[in-house]
């Protein structure tokens, strides 16, 4: 392991002689179930700071982005790999430590670590550049400790060198909110001018409102959602028509992305859609309560005249590097709250209530 950081020697130096290993703050998931005012999930431990392997960084985190995931993590719907399991995988630090075979100059730099944590490389989808399909996906905060933490480990080729100019709280979002609402984006292959439809409008879709407009300048945003506080903030932020997630639109939508985790706004999608237009599900899961609904599946009313439907699984690099520039360049401006990191209980909840604008973010002292 190669430390340069002087600060950070003198730390490490003065815990070891003190105590023989230092420690740090870790919010992490002991055991699984829902989440609920009486049962916070996460445990405040003291643990041992990660040492980085062979091409492996140590990062000090600065801040973590709060996602849906982490619920589903928590509640069972894609559990950690092993518990006790530390969360989060929109992390924003600073490269402290670096093992032996880093070579890519990140040391002492800003990073970013997004849901990737690592791939293969070699598999016929590694090769593709679709990491994201990758059947030895390690993802970060459920297969690998994450960012709710004062700091973490990452392969160096999976860590992002961030852009000037982005905040650390304001940049967490963008490494999975924005990076997974990116490549949705993309798979809609819009045509600057066609009408574009968002189903569900939280953390991802503030931030695909204001993509699709800086893309695609000619191009209605068109915003479907339950809460009438996330259709005024969308209209905030340029939407050309807000409406219930059922609400019906005078023509077709060419391309609609649906981020919600119900069945009923992917037919209601299906039915907006022009012909040949495509919906896009940005999506880890779909309730299994919802699956009656698909009981109404119209063949003409829904999917004929050549509508598509196709889904987003996980990001690529690609994807996260894409994401950070282009956020650079309009410049992209999150709506972020902040909590510290002994509250993520508290932001996980207000997440699940679903009272938000914009995302949530722990700050990391």
């Amino acid at each position: 392991m190669v430390i340069t950081d002087p600060s950070f020697k003198l730390l490490l130096n003065a815990a070891a002689a003190a105590i023989g290993t230092l420690e740090m703050k870790a919010m992490r998931i002991h055991k699984l179930g829902p989440l609920s005012p009486g049962n916070p999930p996460l445990v405040e431990d003291d643990v041992p700071v990660p040492v980085p392997g062979p091409s492996e960084l140590l990062v000090k985190v600065h801040a973590c982005g709060v996602c849906h995931t982490e619920i589903d993590e928590i509640e069972g719907r894609t559990p950690p790999a092993n518990l006790p399991m530390t969360p989060g995988h929109q992390v924003v630090g600073s490269a402290v430590s670096e093992g032996r075979g880093c070579r890519r100059g990140l040391l002492n730099q800003r990073v970013g670590i997004a849901w990737i944590h690592s791939a293969c490389g070699e598999c016929r989808w590694c090769l593709q550049g679709r990491e994201n399909l990758c059947p030895r996906f390690s993802a970060c905060g459920r297969d690998a400790a994450g960012g709710y933490a004062e700091y973490m480990v990452v392969p160096e080729a999976f860590a992002h060198l961030l852009p000037a100019g982005l905040g650390d709280q304001e940049t967490t979002p963008l490494l999975c909110a924005g990076a997974v609402g990116y490549r949705a984006l993309s798979l809609c292959k819009l045509v600057n001018g066609q009408a574009l439809g968002l189903t569900g409008f939280g953390a991802s879709g503030h931030l695909v409102l204001q993509m699709a407009k800086h893309l695609y300048p000619d191009s209605p945003v068109f915003v479907f959602a339950r809460s009438e506080k996330e259709r005024a903030f969308a209209s905030e932020l340029g939407a050309a028509w807000t409406g219930n997630t059922t609400d019906r639109v005078e023509s077709g939508l060419d391309a609609i992305i649906d981020t919600t985790p119900a069945w009923l706004p992917v037919l209601s999608a299906m039915e907006a859609l022009a012909p040949g237009g495509r919906l896009v599900i940005n999506a880890i899961r779909k309730e299994a309560s919802d699956h009656e609904i698909l009981a109404s599946l119209d063949y003409e009313r829904h999917l004929w005249r050549e509508k598509s439907l196709s889904t987003v699984a996980n990001v690529t690099r690609r994807d996260v590097r894409e994401c950070l520039n282009l956020a650079a360049e309009i410049p992209l401006e999150p709506h972020v709250s902040t909590f510290p990191l002994e509250s993520a209980n508290d932001a996980l909840l207000e997440l699940k209530q679903g009272d938000i604008r914009g995302a949530r973010v722990l700050s990391i002292s």
